[in-house]
Parts: structure tokens; C-alpha cells; sequence
């Protein structure tokens, strides 16, 4: 997820959004579960997390529930979409 070593000894509160973000998706997916729910997964995350985030999602397919605003990343891993209208 772009860490470095360094990064390890780095107060979470010190860090950005996106870094912050991008631990609690590694800490989801770390963890067995048989179901995850993200809420909006890809804010404040990078292009090459995204990437890495996709990749496993359609490498491990777990049963995942989330909420998104990205029609390219719904499209890319969701195999049944809701959609809520106003």
C-alpha cells in the first residue's frame, strides 16, 4: 500500500487522509470476515493503492458491500449494484 519502514513508527494521527484510509482498508482485508462493508473506500487514496485495492478485490473476491461514487471502480469489482435515487 506504499508504506516504507519508516512509515511504521509514524503516529497514525500525524498522518494524511489518505494514509489513514489506506490502513484501515489493509486492516479490513487482513482480517477474515464473512462479510466487509467499506464505506467509500477510494477517498483520499492514490491511483497505484486504487489499483492494488482492485487487484485484490478481484484476485481474493470477498463478499464486500460498499458505498462508492466511482462508476469506474463499481464497475470494475461490483458483480450486483444498488442504486439509490433521489
Amino acid at each position: 500500500m506504499g508504506f516504507s519502514k519508516i512509515d511504521f513508527d509514524t503516529n497514525i494521527l500525524s498522518m494524511s487522509e489518505g494514509q489513514k484510509k489506506k490502513i484501515l482498508i489493509a486492516k479490513s482485508i487482513s482480517e477474515q470476515a464473512n462479510i466487509y462493508i467499506w464505506d467509500e473506500p477510494l477517498n483520499y487514496i492514490d491511483i497505484l493503492s486504487r489499483i492494488q485495492i482492485e487487484d485484490a478485490i478481484l484476485e481474493y473476491k470477498p463478499t464486500l458491500i460498499f458505498v462508492e461514487h466511482d462508476e469506474t471502480f463499481i464497475e470494475k469489482v461490483a458483480t450486483k449494484t444498488i442504486r439509490l435515487e433521489k
